[in-house]
């Protein structure tokens, strides 16, 4: 595997764990992000010795979502994978001219870079091996696609969770929230873009546990050792068997939706207005206008 630029992989035991590793920029998501994970989630499952996907962030939270500092300001510097094609939906180019208020915009190009995300995720939930997500501090935004694509979630009681973006400039890729939550309560965070704690996290479905910040580890690897004890087999199928379910439900035919709406919600009179105003006043001073009147700013 070639060196890991965002995230980093390790296997302890029957453990393989893979851990976001950009604490400086809150684990912010890059297209280069949702590549590694798909590798090492496929060099995981081709381990003979791993049971179990460990997966979290470093730092202070999971993850607060895509970095879109470069691309809400305008700027497009260091969102493109280091070898994206010229002239391709990855080149950084490409994507800041589809992205002029003054120009044409072509909703394939957007799709196009958003589903290789889609599918980075998704490696998660296609895994073979089954996946523990670990959600401490924040978990917010395009990191909400990575906890919901994993099998299990374990979170710190007073995590943040939700999809703010959903106010205004995006909407869920992975479309995962009524899959996981059910659609009165995916229509309660999504039409108002409000956050829930890791107890409510619990009590609605969409964590298996929750733990105080400083049980949250032990928790953790409670659930990976008795998950780890059983025959990767047996694992696999039981997996297979769960998933079938959501894939009868539509699960792939609500993604390729749930994409392009993505797209759609950066090129709206209102998603033009967001980018104007990070472009002239920076990422979060947008975000704290977007996000004060509901009275929930930062975490």
């Amino acid at each position: 595997m070639e060196k890991l630029e965002t995230l980093t992989y390790e296997v302890t035991g029957a453990v393989a764990r893979i851990t976001l590793d950009r604490p400086e920029r809150g684990n912010g998501i890059t297209l280069e992000m949702p590549r590694e994970l798909a590798a090492c989630v496929e060099r995981a499952n081709l381990d003979p010795a791993v049971h179990v996907i460990a997966l979290a962030g470093n730092g202070s939270g999971f993850c607060g979502g895509y970095d879109l500092v470069a691309s809400a300001e305008g700027r497009m510097e260091g969102v493109a994978t280091p070898d994206a094609p010229e002239g391709s939906p990855l080149d950084p180019l490409v994507q800041m001219r589809n992205h002029d208020p003054e120009g044409t915009w072509d909703p394939v190009v957007d799709y196009q870079m958003m589903s290789r995300n889609v599918r980075g995720f998704m490696s998660l939930f296609h895994s073979e091996k089954p996946v523990v997500c670990k959600v401490h501090g924040y978990c917010v935004a395009g990191g909400t696609d990575m906890a919901l694509c994993s099998d299990l979630v374990v979170a710190e009681d007073k995590a943040k969770i939700g999809y703010p973006p959903a106010r205004v400039w995006g909407v869920p890729t992975t479309a995962m929230w009524a899959f996981r939550i059910g659609p009165a309560r995916a229509k309660r965070l999504l039409l108002t873009g409000d956050s829930i704690d890791g107890t409510t996290a619990v009590d609605w479905g969409l964590a298996a546990e929750a733990a105080p910040a400083a049980e949250l580890d032990q928790r953790f690897e409670d659930l990976l050792e008795r998950i780890a004890q059983l025959p990767v087999n047996q694992l696999v199928m039981h997996k297979l068997l769960v998933n079938q379910a959501l894939y009868a439900q539509g699960l792939h035919a609500t993604q390729v939706l749930g994409t392009f709406f993505d797209g759609i919600a950066r090129h709206t009179e209102e998603g033009f207005g967001f980018q104007q105003r990070a472009a002239e006043a920076g990422f979060k001073e947008a975000i704290r206008d977007r996000d004060e009147p509901f009275g929930d700013f930062g975490r």
